[in-house]
């Protein structure tokens, strides 16, 4: 069977720089972080302080009540994110056919705030009166389930819960069944909200977190000798992908072309990952292979760049092997700078942003790279969005677990 070609038609963007994705997209252009102090809680116990969370908004705007009361916010944040990509779109779902279309949209951790609530609501006031809308609300598979009720599709539903690679691997997944037939459109991504106390606990404990509370807009600094740690972020990241001819014959507007995609996993350690890159080799070069892409082609690279020692250094040490020299003549940058890093949410916020970038050929900054460490030694445009060709991109995310996966992505010139 001849695999059919897949592009992006629509995206739809919650972040910590905006509510929207032209929002997010203008902040990003405009080297905005979204970065601030942690206003959820009381953060005088926790090390770290900070957070990218999404500015205040009336979700009741976006979302009718009842739902907004029996949904966890990482189900809130995808169901606004798939609402602003299908209207992004225009996709007409009788036309192209409800049960031909499906939704694939994942979370790393699913629920964490309804989980606390009703824990504490279990302990001070006991069982009756839990909600009974807990399970529902905390199950990381029902932003995918909420988004198909919603718009009524019945297609491939399903949700990865792969850690921080989730977003990329719907993303993926929703590329293949598409080019394989299951599907013709693809409601595709993640939704994160992890600034909970738990949340922020567990990663305050592992020593992840950075502590740079002094100066939030700078605490996230992908590949700065003076890095210490990733900023928790929120927010989702949803996409419609199509089918190439489907989306040409209704005159859809096309962000950008899907081409390869490649998966793999360390095998190496629960959270840190391969010190020579191994995982993030094999799925680049998978990627690349699998949309028959010659590297010398790749102009640009969306990096998973947490702002972290180990995985920052590894991840550059993979893009040396895959490119050799010419890694030096191409670009590389991290988003994760200005909306810190969102979990489970953040491999579809940036297949959104890489689509952007191909749509308007201009590669995002990274913040805050003042000093880069002497092993990272590549082109970061930092600072400062750069106006550059971009005909081919890769986006990478890299998850606890040692699960990785890598997009190409390509300019569609009709």
């Amino acid at each position: 069977m001849e695999r059919r070609r897949v592009v992006v038609t629509g995206i739809g963007l919650v972040s910590p720089l905006g509510v929207g994705t032209e929002p997010t997209w203008s902040a990003l252009l405009s080297s905005k972080s979204g970065i601030g102090l942690n206003t959820r809680f009381d953060t005088t116990d926790y090390p770290s302080k900070i957070a990218g969370q999404v500015p205040e908004f009336e979700v009741t705007d976006y979302l009718d009540p009842r739902v907004v009361r029996r949904s966890d916010p990482f189900i809130q944040y995808g169901l606004m994110a798939a609402d602003m990509a299908v209207a992004d779109a225009q996709l007409p779902l009788d036309d192209i056919g409800r049960d031909r279309i499906g939704v694939l949209i994942g979370s790393g951790i699913g629920g964490l705030s309804t989980i606390e609530e009703n824990l504490r609501v279990l302990i001070e006031k006991g069982p009756r009166r839990v909600t009974p809308f807990l399970i529902p609300a905390l199950a990381i598979n029902m932003a995918s389930g909420q988004v198909s009720i919603r718009h009524g599709v019945t297609g491939p539903n399903s949700a990865p819960a792969t850690a921080c690679t989730t977003g990329l691997h719907a993303v993926g997944d929703a590329f293949r069944l598409i080019q394989h037939g299951y599907a013709d459109a693809m409601f595709a991504g993640g939704s994160e909200a992890p600034v909970t106390t738990l949340s922020i606990a567990g990663f305050c404990s592992m020593k992840a977190l950075s502590t740079r509370n002094d100066e939030p807009e700078r605490a996230s600094r992908p590949w700065d000798r003076d890095r210490d740690g990733f900023v928790i972020g929120e927010g989702a990241g949803v996409l419609i992908l199509e089918e190439l001819e489907s989306a040409k014959r209704r005159g859809a507007k096309i962000y950008a072309e899907i081409c390869g995609y490649g998966m793999s996993g360390d095998a190496h350690h629960v959270s840190a990952p391969h010190p020579e890159g191994a995982g993030a080799i094999k799925v680049m070069i998978g990627a690349l292979e699998d949309g028959g892409i010659e590297k010398s082609r790749v102009d640009y690279i969306n990096a998973h760049g947490t702002s972290t020692p180990l995985g920052d250094d590894s991840e550059v040490v993979a893009i040396k092997t895959v490119f050799g020299d010419g890694a030096y003549e191409l670009a590389v940058s991290s988003t994760k700078s200005a909306t810190g890093h969102l979990l489970g949410a953040a491999g579809g916020l940036e297949a959104g942003v890489l689509a952007l970038a191909i749509r308007d050929q201009v590669m995002p900054a990274t913040l805050n790279l003042d000093n880069p460490s002497d092993t990272c030694d590549l082109d970061f445009v930092p600072h400062t969005p750069r106006e550059a060709r971009i005909d081919v991109a890769l986006t990478n995310s890299f998850g606890f677990g040692g699960t990785n996966g890598a997009i190409a992505m390509a300019r569609f010139d009709g």
